[in-house]
């Protein structure tokens, strides 16, 4: 049968509020750096899609400038 554990004096938390505090501010500053993290991602998401998308139409723009210019060309 399990036995209950005896807590002793060092096993309680510390009632420090000094360290809470730095608890707390370390907490809010993991925050800080996870919701940045986040918003970075959807960032760079976007402007990846962005620079697809005006790459398409730039390549898009070309092709169809070269087809004309070869048809002017060889009068096809």
């Amino acid at each position: 049968m399990a036995q209950a554990a005896h807590r002793t004096h060092d096993d309680l938390p510390s009632l420090d509020g000094r360290a809470v505090e730095v608890a707390y501010r370390r907490e809010r500053a993991r925050r800080r750096a996870r919701v940045a993290h986040r918003t970075e991602t959807r960032r760079s998401h976007l402007r990846f899609w962005v620079v697809l998308t005006v790459l398409a139409f730039i390549s898009a723009f070309a092709l169809l400038l070269v087809w004309e210019l070869t048809q002017t060309i060889f009068g096809v």
